[in-house]
């Protein structure tokens, strides 16, 4: 079975937005702030609704920046399309929802943090980061 989800990098100058997960898969692990789609909804849609409930902010949805997939329970993938968005709004950052904790995060300091698998090759290969230019732990 396939799994529809969408997840948004959000940047903040030098810093990207990030969430630890509080439910598997990737409990404790921090990733992009997203989810799965709702019934109905659209790809913005669905990523606008997941950014509010697990950090607070509202969003601007821009451009696909990419799209993986990643295993879930047995016979289950997760196909993941990862938008850029804009902070336009909302309270304070806030973690809800899912999320664990939710930060800004130095981009230099992504590789110190326990991460999704594959979120910095992904976050490499569609030209968001430099690989050369981040700490790791």
């Amino acid at each position: 079975m396939r799994v529809n989800c969408v997840g948004a990098v959000v940047f903040d100058g030098d810093r990207m937005l990030l969430i630890r997960r509080g439910r598997p898969p990737g409990e404790g692990l921090w990733s992009l702030p997203g989810g799965r789609i709702e019934p109905g909804e659209t790809d913005h849609q669905a990523l606008a609704r997941e950014l509010l409930e697990e950090t607070g902010l509202r969003v601007t949805v821009g451009g696909l920046a990419g799209e993986v997939e990643r295993p879930g329970a047995p016979g289950v993938v997760y196909v993941i399309r990862d938008y850029l968005a804009t902070p336009s709004g909302g309270t304070a950052l806030t973690p809800g929802d899912d999320a664990a904790d939710a930060r800004w995060v130095p981009v230099a300091d992504l590789g110190l943090l326990p991460l999704t698998d594959g979120l910095l090759d992904a976050l490499r290969e569609w030209g968001l980061i430099d690989g050369s230019r981040y700490a790791t732990g």
